[in-house]
């Protein structure tokens, strides 16, 4: 029998602070990529060929090292959750290479909303007002940052939106997979199968990276990985509802990252955007933890 992980929430919420830094630095890192700040620009199927090749390397070095029992793996469950996590990462990552870091970061936190709607005809899941209400006022704050004004709409935005989408599928894949499998096997089945699905995905534009730019992938993998086992690790020590907010610093780190790389300044519609867009969401957190939580 699995031994529970021990609680302790001041642990659980420095784990998910540090693993959003680490999200935000990917972020930081596709966009240096998909510039042509490093070199020529990488094409955003190559970017997220190499996030899984590199984070592949190290859970798998963290696997030759920790050794864990592996159990059979639900392959059908690994594939549409690694096909899913892989076309999200890298719409997410062509989305930042012409938009704001923060635009783009606010924008992909609709994926819970999305879940939770493709919950219902999927998992059989009742949806209630509260969780209506809470997808209502998120998808306003995205419809202010996609700017929908002739003069200032951003199309690019439309492929975070479209990112969000599609890791809304792979939490639903998630939720199927947790409690089956141990969380570092999970990972390293997910990276391995992302690099075959990558691998092929990236023949027809695959070009050769500068050395700054081999820097830059390797890097991008292993701030992945460290933000994986980090978020993980704090999911583990502390409960769901407590958690979840603090996921929400990505958008601080990335709107940082992207002004000491970029120069970029949030403007007054990118703040108001993701003030709604972390409201709806942190609506609906506070209501799946009250849900979860036994009578």
């Amino acid at each position: 029998m699995k031994t529970p992980t021990p609680q302790n929430p001041m642990l659980a919420a420095a784990l998910i602070l540090l693993a959003t830094a680490f999200i935000a630095a990917t972020t930081l890192m596709a966009k240096s990529l998909g510039t042509d700040a490093l070199g020529p620009a990488l094409h955003p199927l190559q970017i997220s060929h190499g996030r899984f090749i590199f984070a592949f390397v190290v859970i798998s070095s963290v696997l030759a090292l920790v050794r864990p029992q592996l159990t059979r793996p639900h392959w059908g469950l690994h594939i549409g959750r690694t096909a899913f996590g892989w076309g999200g990462v890298t719409l997410m990552f062509a989305a930042v290479a012409y938009i704001p870091l923060a635009d783009a970061t606010a924008i992909t936190f609709l994926n819970p909303v999305f879940c939770m709607l493709l919950a219902i005809p999927l998992l059989g899941e009742r949806v209630g007002p509260w969780r209506w209400g809470a997808a209502g006022i998120a998808f306003i704050g995205a419809m202010i940052l996609l700017r929908p004004a002739p003069e200032s709409f951003q199309p690019a935005a439309l492929l975070a939106l479209g990112a969000a989408a599609v890791m809304g599928l792979e939490l639903i894949f998630i939720k199927k997979l947790s409690g089956r499998e141990a969380p570092l096997q999970i990972l390293w089945f997910n990276n391995g199968i992302g690099v075959l699905i990558a691998s092929l995905a990236v023949l027809p534009v695959w070009q050769m990276p500068t050395p700054m730019q081999w820097g830059a992938l390797a890097a991008l993998g292993a701030l992945m990985a460290c933000a994986q086992a980090c978020f993980i690790n704090g999911m583990a020590r502390g409960d769901a509802s407590f958690v979840a907010p603090f996921s929400y610093a990505t958008l601080i780190f990335a709107a940082c990252y992207d002004f000491l790389g970029f120069g970029v300044v949030p403007d007054g519609v990118t703040v108001l955007g993701a003030c709604v867009i972390l409201t709806g969401a942190a609506i609906l957190a506070w209501r799946e933890g009250r849900q979860a939580k036994p009578a």
